[in-house]
Parts: C-alpha cells; structure tokens; sequence
C-alpha cells in the first residue's frame, strides 16, 4: 500500500552556513521518502492503526549535467546511490559497527518521520494540507516519541534542527519541547552494543547535527559543573562527546545523548533496569534520579497462543472461556486445575501432537527421524556468545560421551534443536555454528546413539519457524551469563505454550520465576553478584576446566579435531577462546548447567509432574503479556489513558443513519 504523499530529506557531503541567525543545507544530495503504510487491526475491536515505513527514493530526474556529457551510467549510478539507503536494514544484532550507511539509513528514516509529524501536527485538520498549527506549545501534548534503542536517536538534533532552523523556533523553547517528547527504552548491557559514532563521520555527513549535539553537550557539561564544582572525571564520564581514543577519534556516544534529552529512561526487565541504575548508567541515575523506571517486555497472546497453538488455546477456552485473549491474567484460573488428571492428560496431549507435527518437519526437510516422545529441548534466539548456545552444545557432547561410555546407559530420549542467526562478520558465531552443525552430522549418524539423542541446527530460524517450534518445546534455553541478558521475550513464548524453562537469573527470567514460584522452573549457575565477584577475583577458565573431569574431556576433544575430522584446526579459535578468553564465563557454569539437565531428564519421567508444572508455567505468564507493557508506557510515560472501548463495526454505522 503506497501513500501518495512524499517528503524529502538531505544526506550527502553537507555543510552548513548560517543566513539571519538559521542554518541551512547546501551541496547536498537529495532523497525522496515514500511511505508506505501497513494496516495494523486491534483485535475485535474495529480500530484499525496505521504502520508507516519508508523507501528511499531518488529525484525524479536525472543529474542533466551528466546525461548531457554523455555520461548516462553515472546518472543512474547515483540513482541506485540514493535508493541503496533503504535497500537493507543492516542486520547485526548486539554489535555496533560505525558504518556510513548505516548513519544515512537512520537519518533517513527519523527525518522523514520527523517531517511527517510535524507536517501531521500543523494540519489539525485531517486530510488538511495547509497549516493550521503554527504554535508548537502543544506540541509534547500530541506526540510522543520512543526511541527503541539508540538507533533512532540521530532523531534529537534532527528535532531541534526543524524546530530552530526551519520553524523559527527559539533554543530553549526548542530544548524543552524535545525533552518533552522524547523517551528512550536502553535494550542491551553490552558495552560493545551501544552505538558510538566518530565525530569525524558525522561531520562530513551531517555537520549541523554534530552542531547541535555540541552544543546540548556543552550545556549539560555546564550544568554537571554547577552541580558538582571540580569533579571533571564525572564530567568526563558523562560527557556526550567521549574523548579521542587510540587512533585520536572521537566519539559521539548516542545512549547519553537519549538519556539527556529525554523525559523518561527505561529498561526492558526488572534486573535490567536495576544494573542501568547501580552499573551501566549509574552517574546519570543519580544526577536524573526520577527519570529512570522501569517497562517489562511482553508478548502478544494472540499470536503466540491463539495463532499458533490452537490446540492449546481451544482446551484453555474449554475450561476457563475466552476473556484470557484480552486479559491474559484471566489464566491464573488455569491453577485450579492443577491435580485434575484429565486436565493434566489433555495438555500432554496436545504437546505430543505438536510435537509430531514438529518430528514431521524436521524429517522432511532435515531428513532425520524425530522420536516424538522424545525431550524436545529447544534453544532459538540470535547466536551470540552472551547467549551461550555454547554451553548447551557443550552438554550434547557430555551426553554422548555418555552414551559411547556406556552403549546400555538408561538415559531420557533428547531431541536438541538450535536456530538463530548472526551477524554476518561474526566469526565467534559462525565457529560456535560450526560445532553444532558437526556435532549433529557425528551424533546423528552414530548407530550406537540410536533415537536416544538427536541434534539439528534449524536454518533460515524466522516468525514463521518459530510458531511451529515453540508450541512443540518441553524445554526452553534461557542460558545467558547473569547480567547480560536485557530481558528476553522468547522466554515468555515457550513459558505461554507450557515449555519448561532451564535458565540462569537473568533478564525477565528472574521475574518469571517470581510468577511460576521457583519449583516449577530449572535455575542454576551464578547470580550477577557472583558473576561480579568471580570477575574482580580475576576469572580463570582453565581453573574451572581442570576441576572438571567432564568438561577438561569435552575441551580436547574439540581440540583434536573429533567433530572436525577433515580439518581438526577449524575449530581452534573456539578451544583457544574457552581456554584463554571465556569473557561469559561457559566453563565457570557448565558443571551447574549439567546438574540441572540432570534434573531436568529426572523431572520428564514423571510426566504428570511435568505435565503440572507446564500448567503452573502457562497460568503465570498474565504478567508477560504486551497489553500490560504498552499499557504502562502509556499511562506513564506517554501520558495516555486506556481507552479499552471498541468502535462500532461499519454496518453498525449503517444501521444507525437509516
């Protein structure tokens, strides 16, 4: 569906002069942005939102003085320059990388929408293009924007820049309206996550931003000096532009510039927002005390029960109607039924249907044979270090081992599957891919093994995989290193769907466990404090590896090439990181991570017990639902009330003007 309505927006080598007080473009290059806008429908609810993303365009015409030299392959070259912006949404994930593109792309992106709502805000008037608004003191009153992540946050001086340069507005009142308006959720702890850009870069893009940006800088710089006379290494630490590094760049740091300009900093779980207080962002939490709170991610039930596990949502509607849709609290309900053995059997039921619908899949488009009663142990997410999908494939290995030692070994049937993707430079995770993907080839053709224990690495891992995958999960890896993980929201879809969690108190995991209480959920491993302390200790992984007979085994295994057989070096990156560089601490863990599996594969031969504990897991998850997230960023941080009214279907209009 493509808008017919267009702004414009300027990148390119731009420089900025000054005419009557306002700044100005020149020597730029012109882009065109078309909306195109996605109906987004409420559920039963007859309102209808609208999506509005963006394509970059080039100018209509052709640069003449080009096609006039004859020169028609660049004419078209800096067409296809212009719409290269929007070509890809760049995909790394937990990884910042400085790139020009990148900048263009999201100056592109908030400046259009910028330009869009400031155009939306004059014309009071629906369909009204002349503008009505011409006063801006409401404007924080009639818009609100969060900023998700960083990645938006060019979106700042972009702000001031209309409202001063192109609406004539003043500094400070300019100032006060961006404060006003903008929020910014902070989704990751990982220090080489945040988005920090070279001056250098910035200038030659986007110099009158880098204007304005010095300019906020040296206000808050002012304002930290009056509050704390002396204290430069404060001002330091906080200042918005870091200090030359190394190679003498410096550094714009984009989460300080949110937190400054915004009215509200929050984090994505309780734990999350707690270390961005004591840790991440800690000078500013005391210098902005009450700006800080926090927002637990949810998920949406209607898609990740209703859609995508009918089965289970009809057996819910069966017993405690169809209000959970809305209001997933409704599910607490479900705990009465906690020892009705009917119940209980109708639940395994269901799992064991998905699951052979899942075994199916695999065999078609894996062409390995699934043993549906197997443990189906599941970890999907992005592949990265923090998340440990090392650890878990460490714990196939002690399985098999396991199995070789003793071909009679009594052991519970496991189906390990992995999905997830990366970023396409990183080389940590495609060597931890590769010890999956050979480990499966190994264990999956071992005759001994047998359907005892089963590996496959999910590819092209996506929304649509994942609605498959998830109904048909017993066990859900939540395994990241206390303290990195933000919150999580594929945790909440396996806990939904009555999958069993084996995680560390991390992210929203700690919550979730506040919800199920704490026997119906697998915790192991360190907290953040002993994270904390082992790390000031100094962390030796070699310690650790040496007191496990079991892990010291799995280690030289992998160092001799027993996965790899056909080149036993390819794997060295990874033995040498878990040796010498284990910054996530996957050794320090491991041998907890293997009694909790144990406990796991104990707790599955009881099934009436698991089957309790699916319950107990899906009757908690009310606090997990997106209705309830969105209604505080609302209510709290938007200035919304709830309007939970529905609007009247259309042939009820009709009927009313007859």
């Amino acid at each position: 569906m493509k808008s017919n309505e267009e702004c414009s927006g300027n990148l390119g080598n731009i420089y900025s002069t000054v005419q009557k007080g306002k700044s100005k473009w020149v020597d730029t290059q012109v882009v065109f942005a078309m909306p195109y806008d996605t109906p987004v429908p409420g559920y039963k609810n007859n309102i209808v939102n609208t999506l509005r993303l963006w394509s970059a365009k080039a100018e209509n015409h052709f640069h003449l003085k080009f096609f006039n030299d004859g020169d028609y392959v660049q004419a078209v070259m800096d067409r296809n320059l212009s719409e290269n912006i929007t070509r890809v949404l760049y995909p790394n994930d937990n990884m910042f990388l400085g790139k020009e593109l990148r900048l263009k792309q999201q100056y592109f992106l908030v400046a259009a929408t910028l330009q869009d709502i400031i155009r939306r805000f004059k014309s009071s008037i629906y369909g009204n293009r002349e503008a009505v608004r011409v006063n801006f003191d409401t404007f924080p009153d009639k818009v609100a924007i969060q900023l998700n992540d960083t990645h938006p946050s060019i979106g700042i001086p972009e702000l001031i820049r209309l409202l001063v340069d192109v609406e004539g507005l003043t500094w400070d009142k300019a100032w006060d309206i961006c404060v006003k308006t903008y929020a910014y959720t902070n989704h990751t702890l990982l220090p080489e996550a945040l988005e920090r850009w070279p001056v250098s870069l910035m200038q030659n893009l986007l110099p009158r931003h880098l204007e304005i940006i010095y300019e906020i800088n040296q206000k808050f710089m002012n304002t930290i000096s009056s509050r704390h006379p002396g204290d430069f290494d404060r001002m330091r630490r906080m200042s918005i532009v870091e200090e030359a590094d190394q190679f003498g760049e410096k550094r714009i740091n984009m989460a300080h510039l949110c937190i400054v300009a915004s009215h509200a900093i929050n984090g994505v779980a309780a734990l999350h927002s707690e270390l961005l207080k004591s840790s991440t962002f800690r000078d500013f939490f005391e210098f902005y005390p009450d700006r800080f709170q926090n927002k637990t991610n949810g998920i949406t039930p209607r898609r990740w029960l209703l859609l995508s596990n009918p089965s289970l949502a009809d057996l819910i509607v069966e017993k405690i109607g169809e209000s959970w849709i809305t209001n997933l609290d409704e599910l607490q309900k479900l705990k009465e039924f906690a020892n009705d053995a009917g119940f209980l059997d109708s639940i395994r039921r269901v799992k064991l249907e998905n699951k052979q619908h899942v075994a199916q899949y695999l065999s078609d488009e894996y062409n390995v044979s699934i043993n549906a009663a197997s443990l189906f142990d599941v970890h999907v997410k992005r592949i990265h270090e923090y998340k440990r999908q090392l650890l878990n494939i460490l714990h196939v290995i002690a399985l098999y081992n396991r199995i070789k030692e003793n071909p009679n070994i009594d052991i519970v049937k496991r189906t390990v599957l992995y999905g997830g993707k990366a970023a396409p430079g990183y080389h940590m995770a495609k060597q931890i891919i590769r010890l999956v993907t050979a480990v499966a080839e190994q264990v999956n053709n071992d005759p001994i093994v047998g359907d005892r224990l089963k590996v496959i690495f999910l590819e092209n891992y996506r929304v649509s995989m994942a609605e498959k995958i998830i109904p048909a999960a017993d066990l859900s890896e939540q395994i990241s290193t206390a303290g990195t993980e933000a919150s999580g929201t594929g945790n909440m879809k396996f806990m939904l769907n009555g999958a069993l969690t084996i995680g560390t108190l991390d992210g929203a995991n700690v919550e979730m466990a506040e919800e199920m209480g704490d026997e119906n959920i697998f915790i192991f491993g360190m907290n953040v404090d002993e994270v904390e302390a082992l790390t000031k200790r100094g962390y030796s992984s070699q310690e650790f590896i040496d007191k496990s007979p079991v892990l010291k085994q799995i280690v030289e295994q992998i160092e001799g090439g027993m996965f790899t057989p056909e080149d036993p070096s390819q794997l060295r990156d990874l033995s040498n990181m878990l040796r010498h560089h284990d910054r996530f601490m996957v050794c320090a863990d491991f041998d907890a991570y293997v009694e909790a599996q144990d406990k796991v594969s104990a707790t599955f031969r009881d099934q009436e017990k698991w089957s309790r504990m699916a319950l107990y897991n899906i009757a908690s998850t009310g606090k997990f639902s997106t209705d309830r997230t969105i209604a505080e960023y609302a209510r709290q941080i938007w200035g919304i009330d709830q309007f939970e009214n529905s609007l009247p279907a259309p042939y009820e209009n009709e009927k009313s003007e007859e």
